[in-house]
């Protein structure tokens, strides 16, 4: 196990630009998961990671002890806490991290089944809370179109919870594309216009549209959507959370579908 106590030190500095940088994530095909919880669900839906980084106090918790040495065969940096911290970004790290490469989703951007589309998304925790959803909900396929935020950095990969390595991630899809190819029926989530939410018949595959947190979905897109629906709420409410609006969707399509 290689110990690094120095912030000039090339491993570390090559981790701290992929714990910060989307664009280099992108271009190394690598990511971070931070936590015991995200490393122990990469382990068992994935496999080993390619690498482990252990702080120093994380080196004798129990918890992580025995992460370890479920992992073995992973190659292992031990970390001084406080470099650990930078990388974590949080103020209680847990004191494991692992670097894994993103999951290479297939080609051609065509959904197989019922699906969810993000319009510019920026909200790291509302991306993250989404895919979780979906990925409870039983959907597998998710697109992310221009603006939204990485689906692989930490903030996201945090509020995911594991999810990520339930779907296929597509990002920078062109949704109209997706949409205009989609063999079921397009559902646009808007915040008052549109159809009743319970009124729909969501029996079959199911494309959902999910637009940016102030802007909505663009124009054009909700053109292109064979639905806009809306969820009833009470008079005077004017929207509720993203997140909270796609957990209502997806699972009125899982209640239609068990019925």
């Amino acid at each position: 196990m290689k110990h690094i106590t120095s912030r000039a030190n090339p491993a570390f500095k090559a981790l701290q630009v992929l714990a910060t940088d989307s664009r280099e994530q992108r271009r190394q095909g690598l990511t971070l998961l931070d936590g015991s919880h995200l490393v122990a669900a990469y382990r068992d839906k994935v496999g080993l990671p390619e690498k482990l980084i252990i702080s120093e106090s994380g080196s004798t918790e129990p918890e992580i002890m025995a992460l370890q040495e479920t992992l073995a065969g992973a190659d292992t940096l031990l970390l001084k806490d406080s470099l650990l911290s930078e990388l974590s970004g949080v103020v209680t790290p847990t004191g494991i991290i692992a670097l894994i490469r993103i999951p290479v989703a297939p080609a051609p951007l065509t959904a197989t089944g019922s699906c969810v589309l993000l319009d510019a998304l920026q909200d790291a925790g509302n991306v993250g809370s989404i895919l979780r959803t979906a990925a409870a909900a039983g959907i597998r396929e998710v697109f992310l179109g221009q603006g939204c935020a990485g689906a692989w950095t930490l903030r996201v990969l945090r509020a995911g919870q594991g999810a990520h390595f339930d779907l296929t991630i597509h990002e920078h899809a062109d949704l109209g594309s997706i949409m205009a190819e989609f063999s079921g029926i397009t559902v646009a989530a808007t915040a008052h216009e549109g159809e009743a939410l319970y009124r729909l018949d969501l029996s079959g595959r199911v494309a959902w549209l999910f637009g940016n947190e102030g802007a909505g979905i663009s124009p054009q897109l909700c053109k292109a959507a064979g639905v806009c629906a809306a969820i009833p709420m009470a008079a005077g409410s004017e929207s509720l959370n993203v997140a909270a609006a796609a957990a209502i969707c997806l699972f009125e399509e899982v209640r239609q579908k068990r019925l």
